[in-house]
């Protein structure tokens, strides 16, 4: 990891400075998803058989593309009890958070005869992507298909790569049946993203696309955006710590490594007021990733994305956590709830020191699914409201109407548009040219 003394120069930019990962500079990967998602929407299913063989060494047909009840069986059977368990537990405490996050439809009605309202209603079907490759994430399916169904998404279609012998994991197979999901089809990448956009024989198209995935997956995402709605485009993960002397350096330490393990992309920030407590927590690295299993994915993490920045004082160090604005940030200060009032940025907020990142990753209940690449400036995690749309409902009665009848043909008339103007004014006997 760098170690940087924050200054009033790089103060400024820091995501951009710091984490040049945005999908917008992929130039190279966006012409080869381009070209995939052409050949799914001319070629459909004959395209996804031949990108699963040659990518995921995989045979896939119609006869064999969406797992069968059977394999959920073998699943289950192959799944270990305390597996199952966590699974389950996990999956209630998701539900019963985002169940606090339920809209309902409204109305208000007024003695004039004008009612208003808003009715919510759940985007009728739904397409997850979830990733398979380096580790499996059956976590992943649990946060993007829990607030589906709370939601009351009706048609919950799950797409994740199969291993070269054709199978799903097995914790994937299990999450996916334990939290709903109604069809799971064996591709990934981003020919499963242009199957779910456009619709193939065996793959019907949804409205919604959500879930993580790859650079190929985030890019082919954002080119069907419009065509169907998604949630975002996720970047790699990121984690930001925030602590003064009074944290311990071994939990900053286990902390940072646990998302840049994820892959060599992954970004782990740690910022802090103590340059004794940044000189301990570089140790205490060091300590750790020499033992860790996924060492040659840390140390590029690491080597790429790993920053120590040392601030003057919390003001400054707070700052410069806005500036970056990061997915997951952990606040082990004196006062954690003191000093998250005064962070306006960041996915999800992680407060004091047995409050670790993976708590939210896996268990807690709210969404693991988070803005990154900065922009929990402007983005919220993964919800309910992610699967629901809003109509509003406008009904005035004569009586109403009239009152107000020459305001609107004012207004009309002032933006030139004499038709919206008439179509007022013939209500009421009266004809606008």
């Amino acid at each position: 990891m760098r170690k940087i003394r924050l200054t009033e120069e790089n103060k400024k930019d820091l995501q951009d400075r710091l984490l040049k990962r945005n999908p917008n500079q992929y130039a190279e990967q966006t012409a080869k998803v381009l070209e995939i998602l052409e050949n799914v929407k001319k070629n459909g299913d004959a395209a996804l058989f031949g990108y699963t063989e040659k990518f995921d060494k995989a045979v896939i047909n119609e006869g064999n593309i969406r797992v069968t009840e059977e394999e959920i069986k073998e699943a289950y059977s192959k799944l270990p009890a305390e597996v199952l368990a966590v699974i389950r537990k996990a999956a209630e405490n998701i539900k019963t958070y985002h169940m606090k996050q339920k809209q309902y439809s409204w109305f208000d009605s007024e003695e004039t005869g004008i009612i208003l309202g808003q009715k919510v209603s759940a985007i009728d079907s739904v397409g997850v992507y979830v990733p398979g490759g380096k580790a499996a994430y059956p976590s992943s399916v649990l946060m993007n298909v829990i607030p589906a169904k709370v939601a009351g998404v009706k048609r919950i279609c799950m797409v994740t790569p199969p291993g070269a012998d054709g199978k799903v994991y097995e914790g994937t197979l299990v999450a996916a049946c334990e939290a709903g999901v109604t069809e799971i089809y064996k591709v990934g990448g981003a020919q499963a993203v242009g199957a779910m956009a456009y619709g193939t024989k065996c793959i019907k198209k949804v409205d919604k696309i959500v879930g993580p995935g790859n650079i190929f997956v985030a890019l082919a995402k954002k080119a069907v955006y419009g065509l169907v709605a998604i949630d975002s485009i996720a970047g790699p993960s990121e984690v930001m710590v925030l602590a003064d002397e009074t944290a311990n350096p071994t939990y900053v330490a286990a902390d940072l490594l646990s998302q840049a393990e994820h892959d060599e992309l992954a970004s782990a920030i740690f910022v802090t007021t103590s340059a004794e407590l940044a000189d301990k927590v570089e140790a205490e690295i060091d300590r750790f990733t020499a033992q860790l299993t996924r060492k040659p994915i840390i140390e590029k993490s690491l080597d790429n994305y790993g920053y120590i920045l040392i601030a003057d004082n919390m003001d400054e160090a707070i700052e410069a956590v806005n500036e970056i604005a990061s997915e997951h940030l952990e606040i082990l200060t004196k006062d954690p709830f003191m000093t998250m009032t005064k962070v306006k940025n960041a996915g999800a907020m992680f407060l004091g020191e047995f409050s670790s990142e993976p708590l939210g990753d896996y268990f807690a209940g709210p969404n693991h699914v988070l803005p990154t690449n900065g922009t929990a400036k402007f983005f919220s995690p993964l919800s309910v409201d992610d699967f629901i749309k809003k109509s509003s409902i406008i009904m005035y009665s004569r009586e109403a109407l009239e009152p107000v009848s020459n305001d609107i043909i004012t207004f009309a008339k002032a933006e030139g548009l004499t038709a919206h103007a008439n179509s007022i004014a013939v209500r009421f006997g009266k004809e606008v040219k």
